[in-house]
């Protein structure tokens, strides 16, 4: 554990160093007055406005350094470190894809540091910086509601670099439709501390979509509630990006008291799950529409409801084709990349729903479709998706900076995509070699302890049946310890 903290402690240090350097680099930023981002972008609620006449810095016990509220640059940064195992677990067979049934561990660590910049008003440029190393269980495949949104998966021969790497850089323009304001909340993404009440904004670089899209407020913080792939997010948005969770994009977004849309156009990787993208956006891209209304139509407490749409085009492998090809004896096995084809398209739905229940408690929903019938390209093999959770905040019991929250989430697959496992097809993140199907289903449960200032610790617990659809394998245990710090 010494070794282990000096190392978070060097990492941190360097990762200022370089942040000096590249301060006036453009960036990316997150919409004013969003719920917090997942995984890379951290809680979201670092700095709180002040009245006029205030002192310049949030006095925010829950990061380690306050952070100016009228300065126009921004400095902070997160550390996530997740431990976690599993027991020993029945297993009729396994395959190249299996999450692998003997007793494991496997830690994982993320650190980011956030710059930005308010050139303007209206204009703010932001760059984060990551590092992120160690890996999940079973080499983070063979499940499809993977337990752990920090481990990154790692493509059998095509190693992937351990450097810091440049993770965000985009810029936000604001555009204003009227001239009331009304506050916002200042953090590591969004600088601007009151905005139009009636506005177009602007984004444009690198940028995790899902810092945007699909977002609740309940079911999408990886830092401090939920680690699980298809809770965190909707498994059946194959969302746009690199294998790092990352794409090229330019969104236009309308937002006022009551309503949001956003749309964008964003770059596809070239292959499945590859870490570079695709700049030909002729053969290869992403459409990405969401609409959003927010009220107090329940119980007279704040409440939102998101639809979500989508549209993929790109290199793809049919699981029609692939099943066929080996039916008639073309293949040794079904294979997805013989039959990928430019031009192809993966499209599908989202439903999205939070509502406060009493004060410090809220529950969430998805559901999410996909047509199915080409391979998953980004996300995780998921084509069909419903959950229902719940988180509490610790004032209830006089720890205002502690939460608790479960989760279950039911993931399923189309009976192309099931055959194809049946026969002995792989994808990216599933292959027993066989399947005997049934809907993957998954109960997750944690709580999160506010030590001191930006100091907190968690303990997370997922139960699996079916993993990978498969109920010849499993049910599977999965304990987990998290140890997160907001600078």
């Amino acid at each position: 554990m010494r070794r282990l903290l000096c190392h978070v402690a060097v990492r941190i240090c360097c990762g200022l160093a370089v942040a000096a350097l590249l301060r006036p680099m453009p960036a990316v930023a997150q919409r004013a007055g969003s719920a917090p981002a997942k995984d890379k972008a951290g809680v979201g609620h670092a700095a709180k406005e002040v009245a006029s006449g205030d002192t310049d810095t949030a006095g925010d016990s829950d990061t380690v350094f306050p952070h100016t509220l009228t300065g126009r640059y921004w400095i902070s940064g997160q550390a996530n470190v997740i431990l976690q195992g599993h027991g020993a677990f029945p297993a009729a067979y396994s395959g190249p894809n299996s999450l692998t049934n003997w007793a494991q561990g496997a830690t994982s660590h993320l650190l980011t540091l956030y710059t930005g910049y308010e050139l303007s008003k209206t204009t703010e440029v932001f760059a984060d910086i990551e590092d992120a190393t160690g890996n999940g269980i079973g080499r983070s495949s063979g499940l499809a509601g993977y337990v752990n949104l920090d481990a990154v998966r790692l493509r059998e021969g095509v190693p992937l670099s351990k450097a810091t790497y440049l993770a965000q850089l985009m810029v936000r323009q604001i555009i204003p439709l009227t001239s009331d304001r009304v506050a916002a909340d200042r953090d590591e993404l969004d600088l601007a501390t009151s905005v139009p009440a009636r506005r177009l904004e602007l984004r444009a670089g690198k940028m995790d979509l899902t810092d945007f899209f699909d977002v609740n407020t309940y079911g999408s913080d990886s830092n401090l509630q939920f680690m699980n792939w298809t809770v965190d997010s909707n498994g059946a948005y194959d969302v746009a990006s690199n294998t790092r969770g990352y794409t090229d994009a330019v969104m236009l977004e309308y937002d006022d008291p009551s309503r949001a849309a956003r749309f964008a156009e964003a770059l596809m990787p070239k292959v499945a799950d590859s870490e570079f993208l695709d700049a030909d956006v002729v053969r290869a891209r992403a459409e990405n529409l969401e609409l959003e209304a927010r009220g107090k139509h329940i119980v007279h407490r704040d409440g939102t409801v998101r639809l979500l749409g989508y549209l993929n085009h790109g290199n793809m492998g049919s699981y029609r084709e692939a099943n066929a090809d080996f039916l008639a004896g073309e293949t040794a096995t079904p294979n997805i990349i013989a039959t990928r084809r430019q031009g192809r398209h993966r499209y599908g739905f989202g439903l999205n729903m939070e509502q406060e229940i009493a004060k410090d408690v809220g529950v969430f929903a998805r559901l999410g479709w996909s047509d199915g019938h080409n391979e998953t390209f980004c996300y995780t093999e998921v084509d069909r998706t419903a959950q229902i959770g719940a988180v509490a905040m610790g004032g209830r019991w006089r720890r205002s900076s502690d939460r608790a929250g479960a989760a279950f989430v039911t993931n399923g697959i189309t009976a192309g995509h099931q055959e194809y496992l049946a026969m002995g097809g792989v994808g990216f993140l599933l292959g027993d070699g066989a399947l005997t199907y049934g809907r993957e289903n998954i109960v997750e449960a944690f709580y999160t302890a506010h030590l001191w200032r930006g100091f907190f610790a968690s303990y997370d617990f997922q139960h699996i049946n079916n993993p990978g659809y498969n109920q010849a394998r499993g049910p599977v245990a999965v304990s987990g310890f998290r140890f997160h710090t907001d600078f």
